[in-house]
């Protein structure tokens, strides 16, 4: 005998559940535990060991740190960021543009981070340039950073896309010494770009990377904007080494430019808080930390 049922009255959940297949869920942006540990909750232990740095080579003061990449990747923004951590107040000293997609930055020119009172300077600078840009006639000459890295550059010179600098330039250093040269080069790319890298790009990073290392100079690369990169990340900053999507940007990266993975850091730099933050200054400290211990293994070794 059959079974039937008004036009207003749906058949039972039971006669209708059963003949449809079971939608495949979506793939978890996270995974369930982090890949990579960082110790959340011991920012003022981490600010501690880069305020008790000092150099152990007598010949340097400060470590130098050059800051490399494209055009916007947030250098400016990162020299900022570890101010802002270092003074626990937001900073701005190192000017940034938030509009255009060319570089602000023209000169060369080198910041000192302030630690306790006016007049005193923790033992290292960053240096920032002129970003990287795709087009041949744009962006900081090769041979300009190259230079750079040899100590021959002093501060206030005006970066020329077209040329290098001459030896007859008023900032062109002749005998540069130790502490003149770049003690370690940082890269900073975007982690909020599909192609984390363009072809260009690419091909001038190479080079200037294999020019640091025929000079023995380390290398570390530093990802930031993976808030905007990641969700997951903007939601909780925790989850920075739970992201799939960062860790496959991270190893896209350590492939285009052979850079391994333990040297690859995300950050999440200041752009829009008015406070600093403990656990953004936690991702900071630890970049900045594997930094200063790799310019010090460097001028340890000369």
């Amino acid at each position: 005998m059959g079974m039937f049922f008004s036009k207003n009255e749906p058949p039972p959940p039971s006669l209708t559940m059963g003949n449809e297949p079971d939608k495949p869920r979506p793939p978890s942006p996270t995974f369930d535990e982090p890949w990579r540990k960082i110790p959340w909750g011991d920012k003022d232990r981490d600010l501690q060991v880069v305020k008790d740095y000092q150099p152990h080579n007598d010949e340097v003061q400060q470590l130098r740190i050059l800051l490399y990449g494209p055009s916007g990747s947030g250098k400016s923004s990162f020299i900022n960021s570890v101010d802002s951590v270092s003074q626990g107040r937001i900073t701005g000293r190192a000017l940034v543009d938030a509009i255009t997609h060319d570089s602000f930055t023209q000169k060369y020119k080198s910041y000192k981070i302030q630690k306790g009172g006016p007049g005193t300077f923790y033992p290292f600078a960053f240096t920032d340039i002129m970003g990287l840009d795709r087009e041949t006639n744009k962006g900081a000459n090769v041979e300009d950073i190259k230079l750079a890295m040899m100590g021959h550059i002093k501060d206030g010179y005006t970066f020329n896309p077209l040329s290098k600098i001459t030896e007859d330039d008023n900032y062109y250093n002749r005998d540069p010494t130790l502490k003149d040269q770049v003690h370690v080069l940082v890269y900073v790319i975007s982690a909020d770009t599909s192609n984390i890298l363009s072809d260009e790009h690419v091909v001038k990073m190479r080079e200037v990377r294999l020019a640091a290392r025929d000079m023995g100079i380390p290398q570390v690369a530093i990802l930031t904007k993976i808030d905007r990169a990641c969700p997951e990340v903007k939601k909780d900053i925790k989850n920075v080494y739970k992201s799939k999507y960062l860790k496959k940007q991270m190893e896209e990266l350590s492939v285009l430019l052979a850079i391994p993975l333990y040297c690859i850091f995300p950050v999440k730099n200041y752009h829009s808080e008015i406070d600093t933050d403990d656990d953004t200054d936690t991702l900071i400290l630890s970049a900045l930390r594997r930094i200063i211990n790799s310019g010090e293994d460097f001028v340890n070794d000369q």
